[in-house]
C-alpha cells in the first residue's frame, strides 16, 4: 500500500465466527484500485475464491481504498 497507494495510514483487521474469518484492510491512499487489472488483486480474489469465499475491494480514486475477505470457517486443506 505504500508503494501504490501513497498511504499514511493503513488498518487491518480480522474477525472469526463460527460461520466466517473476515480479513479487512483499508488505506487513506490514492484509491484507484482495479481487481480486474494486473495479478495482485485478481490473484487475491482467485485464492479467496477457492477457498469458498469472496473478495470485494473499495476504491474510489481519491478516497483510499478498502479490500474485504470472507472465507467460510473451515475452508482450506485438510
Amino acid at each position: 500500500m505504500a508503494k501504490y497507494a501513497s498511504a499514511s495510514q493503513v488498518t487491518v483487521s480480522v474477525r472469526a465466527d463460527s460461520h466466517d474469518i473476515r480479513v479487512e484492510v483499508a488505506d487513506d491512499g490514492a484509491g484507484g484500485a482495479d481487481p480486474t487489472g494486473g495479478t495482485g488483486l485478481r490473484g487475491l480474489a482467485d485464492r479467496v475464491e477457492t477457498l469458498g469465499g469472496a473478495l470485494t475491494v473499495d476504491s474510489p480514486q481519491g478516497r483510499g481504498t478498502r479490500v474485504v475477505a470472507v472465507i467460510p470457517s473451515g475452508a482450506g486443506p485438510a
